[in-house]
């Protein structure tokens, strides 16, 4: 191997800081606020009650972007409708970038079955997917009656038709096409209960009023870490080594490709392309930083690659509309 000389060292050193500050002009440059903009707070709308994973993750979201990029963010709570309520507000605000929209999967459900007429990947420009999950089925850990997802469809069995579950309830929705496909690939019957907010839905399963529950790991974990609920089922090919003790839908003897949940933010259509190139390098900028990492962490999110940025999240809404289609 050749070797610096001793009087080139200076130089290189010099050079790797040149090389250095550049780079991080580069990305200061990027994330320069274009002029006139950011002068006051973003409103940043969450179409799901307090506490849930949408409402987590716009809150550690709006905290990492501020942290990146210097933005100021009013996170307001609209929920309804299954998602749908908060959409007449982000339409009617003005498309200057001010807004921005915290949406899920279902609404892409909600476009692909007609319910909405606005398509996330046209008539809202996706900013970044900063979270893209698994979902999994709960019983109470205090459960008597069953342990284990074995368990619960030997008792199913004998109890036809009595077994309920939490779940969101929006018709053509990722959480109610996914039990379908379960039900129909095992020939099991369970009914539906729709609960429009989480606290409601978790309530109900640790108050013992629905037998299980639809949910991601990582909106649910301060229940699985406090030991109230546990996972009986991964809707997943392989079981993840964090749960690893609990056996994936296909195991089970369901063999379909289950449909993920995504999170992302976007904003009109319409916006200055100046904005929105600066709001995406925001967006990318705050999923970077080692808070918003910490929290994906602890949300599981790190479990599948969480990131997409605009080009990438137009690509996973296409897909997901293509699938949600053909199911309808």
């Amino acid at each position: 191997m050749q070797k610096f000389s001793r009087r080139f060292l200076p130089l290189v050193v010099v050079a790797l800081s040149i090389l250095a500050g550049a780079s991080a002009a580069f990305g200061d440059a990027m994330l320069q606020k274009p002029e006139g903009f950011g002068d006051r707070p973003l409103t940043m709308i969450v179409p799901y009650g307090s506490g849930g994973g949408s409402d987590q993750l716009s809150r550690a979201m709006a905290a990492a972007m501020t942290e990146a990029a210097g933005l100021e963010f009013q996170v307001v709570n609209k929920p309804g409708g299954g998602g749908t309520a908060a959409i007449p507000d982000f339409m009617l605000a003005r498309a200057d970038g001010y807004t921005v929209l915290e949406h899920i999967d279902d609404a892409v459900s909600a476009y692909a079955s007609g319910s909405i007429a606005e398509n996330p990947a046209v008539d809202w420009i996706p900013l970044c997917m900063a979270q893209i999950t698994f979902s999994q089925v709960y019983i109470r850990s205090n459960e008597d009656r069953f342990s284990n997802w074995e368990e619960f469809v030997a008792w199913l069995g004998g109890n036809s038709g009595t077994a309920t579950m939490a779940n969101v309830g929006k018709v053509g929705s990722m959480e109610l096409t996914v039990m379908e496909q379960l039900e129909s690939a095992l020939g099991i019957e369970i009914s539906q209960i729709s609960f429009d907010k989480p606290a409601e839905r978790y309530a109900a399963l640790v108050g013992g009023h629905v037998d299980l529950l639809f949910e991601q790991p990582g909106d649910v974990r301060n229940l699985t870490d406090a030991g109230e609920i546990k996972p009986i089922l991964t809707f997943l090919r392989e079981r993840p080594d964090v749960f690893a003790d609990v056996p994936t839908h296909i195991e089970a003897g369901a063999d379909f490709e289950p449909l993920t949940r995504f999170r992302g933010f976007y904003v009109k259509k319409g916006v200055p392309e100046e904005i929105v190139s600066f709001l995406s390098a925001a967006c990318k900028a705050g999923f970077n930083t080692d808070s918003f990492q910490e929290f994906n962490r602890k949300k599981y999110m790190h479990l599948i690659d969480s990131f997409r940025d605009t080009e990438g999240s137009i690509a996973l809404i296409n897909d997901a509309i293509d699938t949600y289609s053909a199911m309808n």
